[in-house]
This record gives C-alpha cells, sequence and structure tokens, in this order.
C-alpha cells in the first residue's frame, strides 16, 4: 500500500510539472495552449497504475492536480471541473481501446515494448480516440462558460493532445521496458558511436537553420531527413527520444517567435500546424524505425529457419546415405529425385547414366522364378497407378551382381506429389535361410518320420499275428500294448509335423500376393468334405458369406484357414454334425477381418487369450488328440502379415476365431470351385 501511494505521489509530481509547462506555452492575446505534456503524461501514469492495490488514489490526484493548476493560471473553477473530466474521460477511452487493441503491450496488460508497426497504429487509434473523447468534452465545456465555441480551437485541442500521448506513451513503453528488465548497456562499435554523435550534431544544425536562422524559407519538413536517417539506422529506443527531443525544439523555437511556424498570423493554425509537423516527426521516425526491426528480426527468423533446415537436411542426407536399406525418390516422370548409395549398391552399381530410369533389362531385374520382370510391373510404375506394393522380390542379376541377389521392394506414392518412394532391402540371405531351412525339415521329416514308419510296419505285422493266435490273457495284454505302441506313433508324427509347420511359419520368408479368398476357402472346405466322406464321418456343413480377396503368402494362408477349419471339425461334441460359417469384412482402408465360426464344445473359461500359446491345449483330458501347436502356428501365420487373431464365444454356441489380413491391392481372378457349401 505505501508503494502505490508512493508511486501516486511521484506520477502527481510529474503531471503538476507537466500541467504548469502546458499552461507556460499558452499564446499570446489567447487561452489556448500550444503544447499539452499534461495529456501524455496522464495516459503513461494509469497505464502504469493499472494494477495498483489503491487505484482510487490517481483519478483523485488527477482532479486535484488539474483543477488547482487551472485555477492558480487564471482559469473559472467550473471551467477546471470540466478540464478534470475530459482528462479522465480521454485516459479512460485510451485505455479501453488500447487494451482491446493491443493487449499485450506493457502498459496495456503485456510486457513486451512497443516493437511492431502494428503496435504503433494501434496505438495511434487508441490516442486518436481518446484524444477525441477530450476534444469533445474540453471545448464543449469552454462553450457553455464563455459563450464562445471555435472549431479550430476544438482542432487544436485534438491535434495536441493526440501528438502529446503519442511521443510521451512511445518513449514511457520503451524506456520503461528497458528499465522493468535491467539496463544493459552493450559496447557500442566506434564506427556506430560516431554516427551517433554526427545524428545529433545534424540535427540540432539543422534545426537551427530551419527555425534560428531568418531566411524566410519553408525549412521545416524537409528537416525530416534526420528523423529518417535516424530511424533507418539507430537504435528504435535513440529514434523516440530523438523525435521527442526534436518536437521540443521545433515548439521552443516556435514559441520563441522563430522558424517558419512563428510567421503564421493566426494563432489557432500556428499551433495547430507546429503540432502536424511534432506528429509527423514522431510517427515518420517511428514507422520506419519499428518497419526496420520487424525486418530484422525476420531475416533473423529466416536465417535461423535456413540453418536449421541445413542443418535438418544434412542430418537427413547422412542417415539416409549410412542405410544399408536402398531408398529412392522417383517423380511420375520415371526420373530420379535422389537416390542412396545403398540403392545404387544393390542394384549392383548399375545406373541408367541419365536423370531417368531404364528399362528391367538394364539393371538386370527378374521375377524370383528368373523369368523377366514387365516394365508394368516394376514397383514404381504400380505405385504411381495407386498400389501399395510391399515387400515383393526380384532377382538382380547383373555384371555387378553375377552371382545373383534377392531384393525386397516396396513402394509408396508420397501424399500431395506425384512422385513415389522406393526402399530395397537385401533378403538373399533370409532367401538362403530359408532353402536351407526347408532342406533341413525335408532331412528332419526322413530321418524321424522314418523310424515311425519302421514301427508302424513292425506293429502292423504284430497285429496281423495275434489275430493268428487263440484267444487268452496273453493275447490280450499283448494286443493292448500294441494298441498303446500305435497310438504313441501316431502322436509323434503329429507332433513331429506340427514342429515342422511352426518352424517354417516362424522363419521362412514369407511371399505375399494377391490371393482370392473364396477359391482358396472353397479349396479347403472341399477337401474337408472328402476327407469327412473317406471315413464314414457325417460331412461338415460350411456356409460361406462374402470373402474378400487379401494380400497373402497362398501357401500360409492355406494353412491357416485349414488348421482353423480342421480344428473346428475336430472340436465339436459326438453325434453333432459340424457347422462352420466363413465370411469376411473390410474393417479398416487396408485391413480384411476373417471370421470362422463354428458349433463344437467352445473354449473353457479365461482360456481364450492361452490357447494360441505353444503346447497349450484347452480340453487335454477331453479326449481329444493334438500337440498343443496348431493355433500357436495359426497365430504366428497372421502376425507375420501384420494382423491379429482373437477368440471369443459364438453366440449360438461353440467358438468364433477372427483374424485381419491386408487386402488385395488388385482385383484378382475368382476361378469356380464345386465344393459342399451353402452361400
Amino acid at each position: 500500500m505505501t508503494g502505490s501511494l508512493a508511486r501516486t505521489a511521484v506520477w502527481s509530481l510529474l503531471c503538476l510539472l507537466a500541467t504548469f509547462a502546458g499552461r507556460l506555452t499558452i499564446m499570446d492575446g489567447t487561452s489556448l495552449s500550444l503544447v499539452w505534456p499534461a495529456a501524455g503524461v496522464t495516459v503513461l501514469w494509469f497505464s502504469m497504475q493499472r494494477r495498483a492495490r489503491l487505484r482510487w488514489a490517481d483519478p483523485v490526484m488527477l482532479g486535484v492536480i488539474t483543477v488547482v493548476a487551472n485555477v492558480a493560471t487564471g482559469a473559472p473553477l467550473v471551467l477546471a471541473l470540466w478540464f478534470f473530466v475530459a482528462n479522465l474521460v480521454q485516459v479512460a477511452v485510451f485505455l479501453r481501446v488500447h487494451a482491446r487493441l493491443s493487449p499485450r503491450l506493457w502498459g496495456a496488460g503485456g510486457d513486451e515494448p512497443l516493437a511492431r508497426s502494428s503496435d504503433l497504429w494501434r496505438m495511434l487509434v487508441a490516442t486518436g480516440a481518446g484524444a477525441l473523447a477530450g476534444a469533445t468534452i474540453g471545448p464543449t465545456a469552454v462553450w457553455l462558460v464563455s459563450g464562445h465555441f471555435s472549431w479550430m480551437d476544438a482542432a487544436v485541442w485534438l491535434t495536441r493532445n493526440t501528438v502529446s500521448i503519442l511521443l510521451i506513451l512511445a518513449v514511457g513503453l520503451r524506456v520503461g521496458h528497458h528499465w522493468r528488465n535491467g539496463i544493459r548497456l552493450r559496447r557500442v562499435a566506434p564506427v556506430r558511436l560516431a554516427e551517433y554523435l554526427a545524428l545529433v550534431v545534424c540535427s540540432i544544425s539543422a534545426y537551427v537553420v530551419g527555425f534560428a536562422l531568418n531566411h524566410g524559407l519553408p525549412l521545416a519538413f524537409p528537416l525530416l531527413a534526420v528523423t529518417v536517417w535516424a530511424a533507418l539506422r539507430l537504435h528504435t529506443t535513440f529514434v523516440v527520444l530523438h523525435d521527442l527531443c526534436l518536437g521540443t525544439l521545433a515548439v521552443l523555437f516556435t514559441l520563441h517567435g522563430d522558424g517558419p511556424f512563428a510567421t503564421i498570423a493566426s494563432h489557432q493554425t500556428r499551433a495547430l500546424v507546429a503540432q502536424a509537423f511534432v506528429g509527423m516527426v514522431a510517427i515518420v521516425g517511428l514507422s520506419i524505425a519499428l518497419g526496420r526491426d520487424e525486418r530484422a528480426e525476420l531475416l533473423d527468423r529466416l536465417t535461423e529457419t535456413g540453418r536449421a533446415a541445413a542443418a535438418q537436411a544434412g542430418l537427413l542426407t547422412t542417415i539416409v546415405d549410412s542405410m544399408s536399406d536402398g531408398l529412392a525418390v522417383i517423380r511420375a516422370d520415371g526420373s530420379w529425385v535422389m537416390r542412396n548409395p545403398a540403392a545404387v549398391a544393390l542394384l549392383g552399381g548399375v545406373t541408367s547414366g541419365t536423370a531417368a530410369i531404364a528399362d528391367p533389362d538394364h539393371y538386370g531385374l527378374f521375377l524370383p522364378d528368373g523369368t523377366r520382370l514387365p516394365q508394368e510391373e516394376m514397383a514404381h510404375t504400380r505405385a504411381l497407378a495407386g498400389e501399395d506394393v510391399r515387400n515383393v522380390e526380384l532377382l538382380v542379376r547383373n555384371s555387378g551382381v553375377p552371382d545373383g541377389r534377392i531384393v525386397s521392394v516396396s513402394a509408396r506414392r508420397l501424399h500431395g506429389d506425384d512422385g513415389v518412394v522406393v526402399v530395397f532391402h537385401d533378403v538373399t540371405a533370409e532367401r538362403r535361410q530359408r532353402d536351407e531351412l526347408a532342406s533341413f525339415a525335408g532331412v528332419v521329416a526322413h530321418d524321424l518320420l522314418n523310424p515311425l514308419t519302421t514301427i508302424d510296419g513292425w506293429a502292423e505285422n504284430l497285429d496281423d499275428t495275434l489275430r493268428g493266435m487263440p484267444e487268452s490273457a496273453e493275447r490280450h495284454d499283448a494286443t493292448d500294448s500294441l494298441s498303446r505302441i500305435v497310438r504313441a506313433s501316431g502322436r509323434m508324427r503329429h507332433l513331429i509335423n506340427d514342429l515342422l509347420a511352426y518352424t517354417t511359419t516362424r522363419s521362412a520368408v514369407i511371399a505375399p500376393v494377391d490371393v482370392p479368398l473364396r477359391d482358396l476357402v472353397a479349396d479347403v472346405t472341399m477337401a474337408r468334405a472328402d476327407l469327412a466322406a473317406a471315413g464314414d464321418a457325417a460331412a461338415p456343413q460350411f456356409v460361406l458369406g462374402r470373402l474378400h480377396d487379401v494380400h497373402a503368402d497362398p501357401v500360409l494362408l492355406r494353412q491357416l484357414v485349414d488348421n482353423l477349419v480342421g480344428n473346428a471339425v475336430k472340436y465339436t461334441a459326438p453325434g453333432v454334425v459340424p457347422r462352420i460359417e466363413i465370411g469376411s469384412e473390410r474393417v479398416e482402408a487396408e485391413l480384411v477381418r476373417v471370421e470362422i465360426a463354428d458349433n463344437g464344445i467352445g473354449i473353457p473359461a479365461g482360456q481364450h487369450e492361452a490357447i494360441f500359446n505353444n503346447f497349450h491345449r484347452a480340453h487335454r483330458s477331453a479326449g481329444y488328440a493334438g500337440t498343443g501347436l496348431g493355433l500357436a502356428i495359426c497365430k504366428r501365420i497372421v502376425e507375420r502379415h501384420g494382423g491379429q487373431i482373437v477368440a471369443v464365444d459364438n453366440p449360438g454356441g461353440g467358438t468364433r476365431f477372427a483374424f485381419t489380413l491386408p487386402k488385395a491391392t488388385r482385383s484378382v481372378v475368382h476361378h469356380a470351385a464345386k465344393a459342399n457349401v451353402r452361400s
């Protein structure tokens, strides 16, 4: 509270001095002041005290100062009270308009200095609004008291108050900001210091020549040259102070009767022209200086942005060049935008020698089976046609890669552009590993399944022998043991086959293509119907809904569907005819959701996720054969295609399996297939 009162006292003293200074500029034979600095001091005062705790003290002190100063200089008490109302309304209108137009400026709710050209014009609008409100009340009060009204007096009142508020508030905003944030004196270069001194000397000399010497020439407005010099070259705060000093010099010379304005016979016209000159100096200096600061700030930002962009581009180039995968960007016209060293190396170092892409034969590009790659099957060509090309394997064989290399190519069209990005990945080692795994699987199948075949053969001979023996307790025990051997051999055979299938699905490189899902499902269901007929079992009922084409490895996809359909048939209660419903739907722009629902015995509660774990069997004690790897294989196949698989209870009883796969990139040709199905 004490601090607020102290500030009010200081501002009151400044306002009192400004009021008396304004009253000292009354022109001879009139009651009209040439300048009125109290208007600017008052606006700055109330702007600074906008957050004071004792805000009522400021209007009270303003009223006391206005009344005392005007009465002491010969104004009637009634007129002094009207002048107080005019000053208070002027401040209130300015603060309201300024806070609305420039809320971030210090003095109107913010903490930034006058820094932009837009700040100047908004402040000028607020200044004009406040001065107009004061000019509407002040001259009207003079008319009511004296019975005389002069439009020229009202114009002078408006002009001088506008200029006073503009200059003093600009100085207050700039200097006050430096004061609040600490005055940091920076070392000025000798050349720039010499320029400051030269400007001061030239300014004083120019105004002495323009105002003090009696040459009869209208040299006032050409003096704006020194203002423009300062605004173009020197610090904006200095420019504001420079404008204030030059305006003060012009007013003092005019009051002394010197200069081109003093020769004007009409006091009102003289005051109006003098204030217009001071306002011109202030506006020209500020607008040029603030515009220069904005351009400098924008240039600094652009420079910094350019540096950051260059650094980012350099980092991106380094990353792309250090990639082991090939990366290329191609325009719609078939020309290169960029390609990293790995892209050239993966193609055996063969380039077209021009900015355009050559045909596949030039690079030695073939399909994996060694047949020639058609031009329309090039990855970038397909991507430009709107396809999303993913993991397409190609064979590269040329002078740089005489032994051949398998590369996986993906391509996607760039959004908002007519180009594509192509990525190459060397999968030769993976392909070799897959071939070695397939060879190993064959060896394992041969080495492990052959003994089982031998066991099955000897078991069959032993069974024939036992059948020829008479009934006895020993024969019964031997037959029972033989049955156990046959069942164990069968379980071992299934386990080996499932282990081989699981290993293949985990390690083999998938080769996805567009697959007509309806044809594949029809083949699987027809095979299952034939198998049931061969085993004298009831033929399963298959209900096929709409089946969308997918983008998948056809071998693995067949294994996935066959496993799920086989599970649905196997896990059916005795005496119940299996009924399996298969359908699909589009769930996203790039995915197809396939559902397989059955009327089987279902999955025990709490095991809907665990059934996809390795060797997990939900019905271990129910007498159903199995190794617990079938659903784990299904999950692995789906995940390797980028999808998900879940199992839920079927509302009609049984289980509903659902999995997602990528949709086909192009429409595929469907072949008619006969199956025991109902659509």
